[in-house]
């Protein structure tokens, strides 16, 4: 039975054809975010999984950014702790050469005052963007990076001591070898002083390269959860694609169909005439 007031075929060709619409919108606003999921409506699960693992990875490139400049400035102080540790040598030897008979003192004091100076000015100049660390012993503790383990939230963090190089220099400008009447003494406590200086550079060097292996961690550990990221809400554009080229195909056809069925009521018509 035909009816010019129920069309059932441009019905089932009309919901068709704003089904293969729906698709191809889809299909198309895909391709041109490049994104599978884009909230929660797509895959609840995902999504929450993504954004927490994006704000992970935000807050890792963030502190991997905080985290240059403290080895900068940890990298500055081990140049200026090995700069006292060298010098410090040199006084040492200084002061072992003015044990030997037939040496006068006060001529060796000479050299020793331009190193105990040129000491000064390594530690002065041993700062980065103000951050002092060669002028005392303090603990330092750096964020390193964020936790969830058994599902609560926490940072991670390393800890060091800054240095005195200040207390090197000043025990080293005490040395006066024109005026000492013990200089195994001054030997021994110049000795010590470049004992203090080494463990001050070791010191640095130990944390600068730890800090550097954390960066090196984070910036793994980032391309990692972006990697995970992707896998999870990005789009597969090969896919995509066939998929588009098929909902292109399936649109044109469904529209050929809606028009032959909007042509059965005028069909019925023509018998009428």
């Amino acid at each position: 039975m035909s009816s010019i007031l129920t069309n059932n075929s441009a019905m089932i060709a009309l919901a068709s054809l704003t089904d293969v619409n729906r698709n191809l919108n889809e299909t198309q606003t895909r391709i041109s975010t490049g994104l599978l999921i884009r909230s929660g409506k797509e895959n609840a699960a995902y999504f929450s999984v993504s954004e927490t693992m994006k704000g992970d990875s935000a807050m890792f490139k963030a502190l991997n950014d905080g985290m240059t400049a403290t080895k900068n400035s940890v990298a500055t102080a081990r140049l200026g702790a090995e700069t006292v540790k060298e010098l410090s040598q040199q006084i040492v030897e200084r002061v072992a050469f003015a044990q030997s008979g037939g040496i006068d003192p006060a001529d060796v004091q000479l050299e020793i005052d331009a190193m105990v100076l040129n000491m000064q000015s390594a530690i002065d100049q041993s700062t980065f963007n103000g951050d002092d660390l060669v002028t005392g012993v303090a603990a330092v503790t750096v964020v390193t990076g964020v936790s969830r383990a058994s599902g609560s939230f926490a940072t991670t963090s390393i800890d060091f001591n800054s240095v005195d190089l200040q207390a090197i220099q000043t025990a080293m400008d005490g040395i006066d070898l024109a005026t000492s009447t013990d200089l195994e003494a001054d030997l021994a406590t110049v000795e010590t002083q470049l004992a203090a200086s080494i463990d001050a550079a070791t010191s640095l060097g130990i944390t600068e390269n730890t800090l550097e292996g954390q960066m090196v961690f984070l910036e793994s550990l980032t391309d990692t959860f972006d990697s995970g990221v992707g896998s999870m809400v990005d789009a597969n554009m090969e896919e995509e694609a066939a998929r588009l080229q098929a909902y292109q195909v399936q649109q044109q056809l469904a529209t050929q169909s809606l028009s032959i069925a909007n042509q059965s009521p005028q069909n019925i018509l023509s018998l009428f005439r």
